[in-house]
């Protein structure tokens, strides 16, 4: 009887922690708790990552945390509801990795931030695989998305044999090597390219003085990369990582639309939706950009595609004043494409980004001929997400004196997924009208 006792004890002695709580005991001692205010638990343990620092009632531990240290975040009673990341000075007080339940059946990755990377990464490049991505067809592609992977502040594109990694968060340039040891290991990545989001990583409290990024290739240097059997040419130092791999599905299915029509591309950066147009069968197709670089490259890609210089052509003049222009002299095509840069990189100015809108859209809608179609686009995060870009539009027509029928709505490509517990996430509107 007695021995029988011993060896239950043994073996409950053996037994792995089962709670969150227990691994925080047993093998991080003096790890900090941010324990949550009343009432403000449920929104992080339904999954949203970001625990405001508003959220937040105290900090348990001493000496207290530092920013990019790992602590447990847990409730009133004390009672940990998952681990994340600690920041000091940003609003985003901790980045939530992994919730509590998680954790418990899964306790490699408890509160092992290297562990949990590879683990995350690796789901990534699986979700990729599945959705067909890479293929024989399309190298481009987003290969981690924030918040969308439960990586918060960390996005990864890979252009065919470079990846591009885009660093908003303080975590991320304290884990750099690791993040660039995991990327590195897919076996078609032969280069990397650091990029930091400046304004992002200040208001998280770095001195970007000491952020060096890894420059491979150099700033001079072209990648060649295919979409949907298209090939283009892509700046690493451009616009975001180099290429806007998000409007992939909406540039192909302009693509299926434009045989015999005239298209006029605004806002064309290197020419993506305009490719897709003359590639698709238009008679001619027209993209205006304000950007010397973006237009040299829109140039290139004549080249490398093959195509009819007689019928596309890019032409570096101001949004406003060419359409301006245009609706002075009655021209008018058949499709418009309106694909502006972020106009609203902020709540707080959405008000003043809503005349914008208007006025663009106003004259997109006069340019386009009557029965003809107008995709307009918005990538600005505050206006996706306050859901106020449909009623802008609807007011925009009749100030135009046009009627406009919805055709489709659609998003950014399905390798850019978000998380539906942070629809923040979400961020570019893509819609098609006719215009009457």
């Amino acid at each position: 009887m007695v021995a029988t006792r011993m060896m239950k004890s043994l073996c409950l002695q053996s037994l792995p922690p089962t709670t969150l709580q227990e691994i925080a005991s047993n093998h991080h001692k003096g790890l900090a708790k941010v324990v949550l205010k009343k009432g403000k638990t449920q929104l992080f343990r339904d999954g949203s990552p970001m625990v405001y620092s508003g959220a937040v009632d105290r900090i348990i531990g001493r000496p207290p945390p530092r920013t990019g240290d790992v602590v447990v975040v847990a409730d009133g009673t004390e009672k940990p509801i998952g681990w994340g990341l600690y920041n000091s000075v940003s609003m985003f007080c901790v980045r939530l990795m992994q919730q509590e339940e998680e954790a418990t059946r899964d306790p490699s990755c408890a509160l092992n931030m290297e562990k949990l990377l590879e683990t995350r990464i690796d789901a990534a490049i699986e979700l990729r695989r599945n959705l067909g991505l890479p293929s024989a067809n399309t190298n481009a592609y987003r290969l981690v998305n924030s918040e969308g992977d439960r990586l918060s502040g960390l996005i990864v594109d890979v252009f065919g044999d470079l990846a591009v990694i885009a660093s908003s968060a303080a975590w991320v340039e304290k884990y750099k090597p690791q993040v660039e040891a995991c990327i590195s290991r897919i076996d078609e990545i032969n280069h990397i390219n650091w990029r930091q989001s400046v304004e992002m990583l200040k208001e998280e409290g770095l001195d970007l003085t000491d952020l060096k990024g890894i420059h491979l290739p150099t700033s001079h240097q072209r990648v060649k990369v295919i979409e949907n059997g298209i090939s283009y040419a892509i700046s690493p130092e451009g616009q975001k990582t180099g290429f806007y791999a998000d409007q992939r599905e909406n540039r192909h299915f302009i693509s299926t639309i434009s045989e015999g029509q005239r298209v006029l591309d605004m806002c064309c950066y290197s020419g993506g939706f305009a490719l897709n147009a003359v590639c698709g069968g238009a008679v001619n197709v027209t993209g205006v950009d304000t950007s010397m670089p973006a237009l040299e490259l829109a140039n290139e890609n004549i080249i490398l595609n093959n195509l009819d210089p007689g019928k596309i052509s890019f032409l570096r003049r101001d949004a406003t004043e060419f359409m301006k222009d245009a609706v002075a002299r009655n021209e008018s095509w058949d499709i418009v494409i309106l694909d502006p840069p972020k106009l609203a990189p902020r709540r707080k100015v959405l008000q003043s980004a809503s005349g914008m809108y208007r006025n663009l859209n106003s004259l997109a809608m006069q340019l386009t001929r009557r029965g003809g179609l107008l995709m307009t686009c918005s990538c600005s995060g505050a206006m996706t997400q306050s859901g106020t870009f449909m009623r802008i539009l609807q007011a925009t027509a009749s100030m135009a004196g046009r009627k406009i029928t919805l055709l489709r709505q659609a998003g950014a490509a399905c390798d850019h997924p978000i998380d539906p517990s942070y629809p923040e996430g979400a961020y570019l509107s893509n819609i098609l009208f006719r215009v009457l």
